[in-house]
């Protein structure tokens, strides 16, 4: 294990891979922790100097007092790149890590060699849902609504042939600190960048699941239509296709950021 104390936060991170490798940074979902990236991370520490870590709230990292915003999670990559003295890295974003790589792309793009936004959005709506599960969470906890939650992760089909994943990611969300994941559920509602989207420079490559139903399809592909020059790709699955559709989207990280090198 190892932290990063950064502008007021502990922050728990993973490293993997040959340092001098380019590097790639790994963003969770929210209400995960790194470790729902464990399909990722042999094939791609072959490639890359991989880099997880736990977005403040979650995981191992500091529950800080909230509400969180998307600038603030990404405030916290930066400094853990400089923490790490990366200068330049691919980027790669679930969810609410995709909302934070548009804001890496839009604020500073000069740290960004290739970004991958998979099954998120420009825009995660409608606010008045999120405002009613951080109501949730606070009165009951995240356990009260991890089932729910979960199974949105994962298509049904996919979920009742590998019982021991889909039990894992409910045990996983529903051991996220209440007060992380409500104030982090704020980020998400007030995030909108919808606007700002063709100001992307960096190349960028979409992934969607055509069964997910908090993103949907047609959110990456508005994300592909306003972004100058991204690549768009629809994997099986749902909302978390690095865990239902694997070998496909390690094939597509792998394709895409071994383009080009970071430095």
């Amino acid at each position: 294990m190892a932290f990063a104390e950064l502008d007021g936060v502990r922050l728990h991170y993973s490293a993997d891979g040959d340092p001098a490798n380019p590097a790639l940074v790994l963003s969770n979902s929210l209400g995960a922790s790194l470790d729902m990236w464990a399909p990722q991370v042999e094939p791609l520490a072959r490639h890359f100097h991989l880099i997880r870590y736990d977005t403040r709230g979650h995981g191992q990292s500091e529950v800080t007092t909230g509400p969180y915003t998307i600038a603030r999670l990404g405030r916290d990559v930066v400094g853990l790149l400089d923490h790490l003295g990366l200068k330049r890295v691919h980027f790669a974003g679930v969810s609410m890590g995709g909302l934070t790589g548009q804001w890496l792309a839009l604020n500073h793009p000069e740290r960004l060699a290739r970004l991958a936004l998979c099954n998120t959005a420009a825009y995660i709506g409608p606010p008045e849902n999120w405002t009613s599960r951080v109501e949730a969470v606070s009165a009951n906890g995240v356990g009260s609504i991890a089932d729910a939650v979960a199974s949105r992760w994962l298509t049904a089909g996919y979920a009742a042939a590998q019982p021991e994943l889909a039990a894992s990611l409910r045990r996983m969300l529903a051991a996220t600190a209440s007060e992380g994941y409500a104030a982090a559920c704020l980020a998400v509602r007030d995030a909108d960048f919808r606007g700002e989207l063709p100001r992307i420079v960096v190349p960028t490559l979409v992934i969607a699941g055509t069964h997910d139903l908090a993103t949907p399809p047609a959110d990456g592909r508005f994300l592909a239509d306003h972004i100058a020059g991204a690549q768009y790709r629809e994997l099986s699955g749902a909302h978390l296709t690095n865990l239902e559709d694997v070998e496909r989207f390690n094939e597509a990280l792998i394709g895409f950021f071994g383009e080009t090198r970071a430095s």
